[in-house]
């Protein structure tokens, strides 16, 4: 029997490289695209090609067939340090809707009916996540519209864009928002890196003392790698519901309590150095309920497990280089 087939664009990057992994081993022949390869491990994709999907010519050379899943992960983005800054939003926001707009017309063009796109909890408006008490990361509470970075407001608008093309085209793409997902072999460095492997690199090169940007009590849900891609493939396959949902952890802690869970995995007693930096909104954690309902999904909630893993894999690199 001929192996089904799964196309991946963004499959050089953190949640497309493990998802490409997953789906050979779930027996797909698997198609990835990226500008680059994955960057600290080998890909699993059957064919992969290095292409600019900002370009036509590019999107219909590899959505050249009726794929039988196909995940649009690609996208301009990083950590705060990137698109908190103000620097790159012309380039965030240009660079991803070129993507979604060339995939979405290619897609309808050749006959697919569904696509996987992946949102972030960052569309969330930032009135909502001010105080650790109270967030309000409900689905529906995404209006009135209140983005606080332009990745947001961009992520935001290509939301929408798919859920035009299921009204006016008969598509039922699948939207996810993604709240924090972190583990091994992502981006550590460099300044696109989130928030946890930012962490485990500074606590395995710290000696006494560690950096935190503000005052360390802007407060994150994180998601493990494995449990995202998990809940990623069964939302998509899942056929009855087409609205964006969150695919995150409902465990809210603080940046001062992620930086003490890794110092106790490092063994380690640092003393915290607060500068200023770019911070975000002050509070943000994944609404559980919808994806609850629809899938029966819960994470573990292990942070520890997680960040262990993220952490012995990242002080592995930093090792390999001294």
């Amino acid at each position: 029997m001929e192996s089904k087939s799964a196309l991946v664009l963004g499959a050089g990057g953190f949640i497309g490289s493990h998802l490409v992994k997953k789906l050979k081993e779930e027996g797909f022949w698997v198609r990835g695209v990226d500008l680059k390869y994955p960057e600290h491990w080998k890909t699993y994709a059957d064919d992969f090609v290095i292409g600019d999907l900002r370009l036509k010519d590019v999107v219909e050379d590899v959505l050249d067939k009726r794929f039988d899943e196909v995940y649009q992960l690609a996208a301009d983005m990083g950590g705060a340090g990137y698109i908190n800054s103000g620097d790159n939003d012309a380039e965030v926001m240009g660079n991803s809707i070129l993507i979604n707009v060339n995939v979405l017309k290619q897609a309808e063009k050749v006959g697919i009916k569904s696509v996987f796109f992946s949102s972030t909890a960052c569309v969330y408006p930032e009135y909502n996540q001010m105080d650790p008490g109270s967030i309000n990361t409900k689905e529906d509470s995404v209006y009135p519209a209140a983005p606080d970075t332009e990745y947001g407001w961009e992520k935001l608008f290509s939301e929408r864009l798919y859920l035009a093309y299921n009204r006016n085209y008969g598509m039922k793409n699948k939207i996810a928002r993604y709240h924090n997902v972190y583990g091994p072999y992502g981006t550590w460095d460099g300044g696109k890196e989130k928030a946890p492997a930012a962490i485990c690199r500074k606590v395995a090169k710290a000696i006494d003392e560690i950096e935190i940007w503000g005052n360390g009590e802007q407060h994150r849900s994180f998601l493990y790698i494995d449990e995202a891609v998990k809940a990623t493939i069964d939302f998509y396959r899942e056929d009855k519901y087409f609205q964006p949902i969150n695919i995150g952890s409902e465990r809210n802690v603080s940046i001062n309590e992620l930086v003490d869970i890794v110092s106790t995995i490092a063994d380690k007693k640092l003393t915290k150095r607060y500068v200023d930096g770019p911070l975000g909104v002050h509070a943000r954690t994944s609404h559980n309920e919808l994806i609850k309902n629809i899938l029966g999904y819960r994470p573990s909630e292990d942070l520890e497990y997680g960040l262990k893993q993220t952490y012995d894999w990242i002080k592995g690199q930093i090792d390999n280089v001294r």
